[in-house]
């Protein structure tokens, strides 16, 4: 099933899309309350699904699938070929750094290039959302605790990321966090670590990879951080981006005004956003 953030009417509502159409879900409160509540909701929902009905997708402005995220994670140096480009060796441990709440954006929304920056970089991700979550989890119970899995764009600007030891402030800006365009349920989609994922600006492809080539998967991911921090409904985790950025062209390629930056991965859907310097 694919669920979906939408606006309409002034409203922002949870609703189910059918191919070019999405369907009021009819359940009060935001995503996260919809996923806390996924059994009790389940049945009617794929009712209403197998209905139809609803009103054109072109009619509504989609917005990120969870708005305000409890937690948003992010790991670092997850694909040997972006390791290799930033010219670092293959961790250990994994690299977890946090994302703000208020990076968050629309599937097709601007993305804005905040005053005074110049190093705006792009990273294509599948993002896993958290489900029934909970505190440590062992990988061969990983599986359970995702509701479902959305196309991310771990936007970066690259001075700030590399200012000081510290990554999330770079991470962080506003609108940095495009996802979207709905959330496609872990049952629907399968295994995770098969997903072709690309990124384009302008229509250049600048990456190009398959989920399966991560160095930590999506199961040991949950299993570390859930050693320290009980995992909750909503969630977010950007689960790595392959190499092909543009900090690590030669010459280098930072994004700018106007550029357009499209963000797909099988089976997802896509999202992209212009970047718009800020006003």
């Amino acid at each position: 099933m694919k669920l979906a953030t939408y606006t309409a009417n002034g409203q922002t509502r949870t609703g189910i899309v059918v191919g070019d159409a999405i369907i009021d879900s009819g359940v009060a409160g935001t995503m996260i309350d919809l996923i806390r509540d996924w059994d009790h909701h389940k049945g009617d929902l794929e009712k209403k699904a197998a209905a139809g009905g609803g009103v054109p997708l072109t009619s509504v402005r989609l917005e990120a699938p969870v708005q305000r995220p409890g937690k948003i994670f992010a790991i670092g140096l997850n694909y040997a070929d972006h390791i290799a480009e930033s010219k670092m060796e293959t961790p250990q441990r994994q690299v977890w750094f946090t994302k703000a709440q208020t990076s968050v954006n629309g599937p097709y929304d601007d993305i804005e290039i905040a005053k005074g920056t110049m190093t705006n970089d792009y990273e294509v991700e599948l993002v896993a959302i958290i489900g029934k979550g909970g505190k440590h989890v062992s990988a061969d119970d990983a599986a359970s605790t995702i509701f479902g899995y959305c196309v991310g764009n771990d936007v970066t600007e690259r001075m700030w990321q590399h200012g000081g030891t510290q990554w999330s402030l770079g991470k962080s800006f506003d609108t940095h966090a495009p996802m979207g365009p709905w959330i496609v349920t872990a049952d629907e989609v399968g295994d995770p670590h098969s997903l072709g994922l690309r990124c384009f600006v302008n229509g250049e492809q600048r990456q190009n990879s398959n989920t399966q080539h991560l160095v930590f998967n999506i199961w040991s991911q949950i299993e570390h951080l859930s050693v320290g921090m009980t995992l909750e409904p909503g969630d977010c985790l950007f689960t790595g981006t392959p190499g092909g950025v543009g900090a690590a062209m030669d010459p280098r390629q930072f994004l700018q005004p106007g550029d357009i930056v499209r963000c797909e991965i099988n089976g997802l859907g896509h999202i992209e956003g212009t970047m718009v310097a800020e006003g």
